[in-house]
């Protein structure tokens, strides 16, 4: 697996998952600081030219370094997931999110927050390479994820673990800020555009919606799924305060 720029492979190589690195001919302080990284790790590293990481980043901003990843990160399962949360858990699910942008951009809010997993499912959704790496600032080689066949399935498994699941829709019949987020809570969100899925909608305990005061009728999904993230990291320190 591919991944570029140098947040993403910073990540990587802290977390062990670089084979080989390749840097282009324009250094500066950063790519020293991926070197030396490299270098205590014992990885490979290569030096090529720029059309050689354009070719390989298939034109995405390499910031002058790429690096071959082992893609054979540690599997989980959803009931893993919830099992080993650090505290209360609080789970993301992603169904059908096919947006390489948005799903990294959801893992590096995710990381912020201090999810104890995502779940996604295997097919019709964005590679965790490339593009969605380079999104999530390198938090894909932090967050825990559980890739799943069927995400109704998995929404039954994180019940019968004791997680209470809401989906976001905007028509949703309460309000993102009046759902108790303060026990095992996972939230849901859908797919740009067509939003959850018939099942998935009907498994959820609670379909919540975040209302809009402007012209738009709804929001980048990436965005709506740190909306509610965050509102979750509220009421739980708010909660613990008393």
């Amino acid at each position: 697996m591919i991944v570029y720029g140098i947040n993403p492979v910073l990540e990587a190589l802290r977390a062990g998952r670089v084979a080989m690195l390749r840097v282009g001919p324009r250094g500066g302080g950063r790519i020293r600081e991926l070197l030396g990284l490299a270098h205590e790790r014992g990885v490979r590293v290569q030096h090529v030219e720029a059309d050689a990481l354009e070719r390989l980043a298939r034109g995405g901003v390499h910031q002058g370094v790429v690096a071959d990843v082992d893609d054979a990160v540690q599997e989980f399962g959803v009931e893993e997931l919830v099992r080993t949360a650090a505290g209360i858990p609080l789970i993301v699910v992603l169904d059908g999110i096919e947006d390489p942008h948005n799903v990294g951009a959801i893992l590096r809010t995710a990381d912020a927050a201090g999810v104890d997993g995502v779940v996604m499912q295997t097919r019709r959704s964005a590679a965790l390479g490339g593009a969605a790496a380079k999104a999530s600032a390198g938090a894909v080689a932090h967050v825990r994820i559980a890739q799943v066949v069927n995400i109704a399935r998995a929404l039954e498994e994180l019940k019968e673990a004791g997680v209470w699941t809401v989906g976001l829709a905007g028509d949703g019949a309460v309000a993102y800020d009046a759902v108790d987020l303060t026990g095992p809570s996972a939230i849901v969100v859908g797919a740009e555009g067509s939003g959850l899925r018939r099942l998935v909608r009907e498994r959820c305990d609670f379909l919540a919606a975040i209302p809009m005061r402007g012209h738009v009728e709804s929001l980048n999904v990436s965005v709506a799924a740190g909306i509610v993230l965050f509102e979750a990291v509220r009421q739980r320190a708010s909660a613990a305060e008393t």
